[in-house]
């Protein structure tokens, strides 16, 4: 198969609202393979579309620079092989295995999408690797608090971030949908709309409420918790915003209106 870049919307979204989680927590081996979720139930009747995706020609011109509009998209499962040559030109200079899993990347941004608001991440389906350092912690074992200074570790991520060109990505996005949607019915959403999913996910992240002062902590085994009951019970998505500090949750924040916008407008 010809390469040609045509993941950067998904990987950019990925990075977006997956870029902390892997912090705090646990540090996994990549999987060998995705395993997808078993089907729900579903409704009798497909609901309402509420966010569609355009996929008109104005769409195709839109992603030409990166996608050529007469180039077919590849089926789902061979979707992985131009994953280096786009994270090669969004990140130069860097090492893309220090940073991403490549192997099913559209199914693991998609499941990854889907539980951001659950409790847990699904350990076997990160797109995103550790990134070097351990959380910091102050104080001793009986009043330990979150140290600011882990907020500096995902301060240049935030910044590669803002410095991207939104509509571009979006623009990409809509051009490879129907993979994502693809990848959205196989986790077992048959007459689910994976972009109507991602829209309720960022709105849901966008409603993390914002915490002042010390977060206090307990340790009562191997992992970190909050010691307020109120954070604990928190999603895993609002408990990423927590963890990279006041500054970096804000310009998220922001970044996620921005592509909240682009992905809701249709294009003229």
């Amino acid at each position: 198969m010809k390469n040609w870049p045509f993941q950067l919307g998904f990987a950019v979204l990925g990075i977006l609202i997956a870029i902390i989680y892997w912090q705090f927590f646990r540090s996994q081996q990549p999987p060998d393979k995705v395993v997808i979720a078993p089907p729900v139930e579903q409704p009798a009747s497909p609901p309402a579309i509420r966010h569609p995706v355009s996929t008109s020609a104005t769409d195709l011109q839109a992603s030409a620079p990166l996608i050529p509009p007469e180039q077919p998209l590849p089926s789902l499962k061979e979707s992985d092989a131009s994953m280096a040559a786009i994270l090669a030109k969004l990140f130069t200079d860097q090492r893309l295995d220090r940073f991403f899993f490549l192997e099913h990347f559209i199914e693991r941004f998609v499941v990854m999408v889907d539980n951001l608001p659950r409790q847990e991440l699904p350990a076997t389906h990160r797109p995103l690797k550790k990134l070097q350092g351990e959380f910091l912690t102050l104080g001793d074992r009986d009043n330990l608090t979150m140290d600011p200074d882990n907020a500096k570790r995902y301060a240049p991520l935030v910044r590669m971030l803002n410095a991207l060109d939104r509509a571009q990505v979006v623009a990409v996005y809509r051009r490879l949908y129907p993979l994502f949607q693809e990848a959205y019915e196989q986790l077992g959403y048959p007459q689910g709309y994976f972009n109507d999913r991602l829209i309720e996910v960022i709105d849901h992240l966008l409603a993390t409420p914002e915490v002042s002062g010390p977060i206090h902590l307990v340790q009562p085994k191997a992992l970190y918790l909050y010691a307020d009951p109120d954070l604990e019970a928190f999603s895993a998505g609002r408990k990423i915003l927590l963890r990279c500090g006041p500054e970096n949750a804000a310009q998220i924040k922001n970044l996620l209106r921005a592509y909240r916008e682009l992905l809701t407008t249709q294009p003229p």
